[in-house]
C-alpha cells in the first residue's frame, strides 16, 4: 500500500469505522482511540497491505481492537456507567433512534457487530465473515437471530408507546 492509498483510506473509512465502534462502546473517546490505534497499525503494516482490500482489513482490525476494549471493560466494574443506567428516563420519552439503540445493546456482542456491519456499513455476508472470522452460514444465522431478537424487542416497546 502507498502513502497515497493509505491517505485515501483514511479519508473513505475513518469515519465509517468511528460509527461502527461508537455503536457497540457508546463512548466517543474510546472510540476515537479504536480508530486511532485501527489506522496506526495499518500504517505500520502497509507495506504488506493491498491497497484494493484496505476497507476489509481496517475493519478487521477495528473489530478486534473493539472487541479487546470489552473485553477488558468487563472486568472493570465502572460506577458511572452502573449509574447512567439506572438514571435512564422511562421509555415513553425516548425518540425511535434511541429505542433502536438501546434494542442493539440487548443483543448478544457477535449478532450486534454482524447487523451493524451488514444493514449499517453495508457489507456482503463474504466480507463480515472474514471481518469476524466467521463462515458465511454463521454470519447469516446469527443475522437472523439478531433480527428476530430485535423485532421482539421492538415489538415489546411498541406496545408500551401505545
Amino acid at each position: 500500500m502507498t502513502i497515497n492509498e493509505y491517505n485515501i483510506a483514511v479519508d473513505q473509512y475513518a469515519d465509517n469505522i468511528y460509527r461502527f465502534v461508537l455503536k457497540h462502546l457508546k463512548n466517543e473517546d474510546a472510540a476515537r482511540d479504536v480508530v486511532q490505534d485501527t489506522f496506526e497499525k495499518v500504517w505500520i503494516k502497509r507495506d504488506n497491505i493491498n491497497g484494493e482490500k484496505v476497507k476489509s482489513y481496517l475493519f478487521t482490525t477495528a473489530y478486534n481492537r473493539l472487541i479487546d476494549v470489552v473485553r477488558k471493560e468487563k472486568y472493570s466494574e465502572d460506577v458511572e456507567r452502573i449509574d447512567y443506567y439506572k438514571s435512564q428516563s422511562p421509555i415513553k420519552n425516548m425518540d425511535l433512534q434511541t429505542i433502536l439503540h438501546n434494542a442493539l445493546d440487548q443483543l448478544p456482542e457477535i449478532q450486534r457487530t454482524v447487523i451493524l456491519l451488514r444493514d449499517y456499513e453495508g457489507y456482503d455476508y463474504t466480507e463480515i465473515g472474514e471481518i469476524t472470522n466467521l463462515t458465511e452460514s454463521q454470519v447469516k444465522v446469527y443475522i437472523f437471530r439478531g433480527r428476530k431478537k430485535l423485532k421482539q424487542i421492538l415489538v415489546s416497546v411498541e406496545a408500551v408507546l401505545e
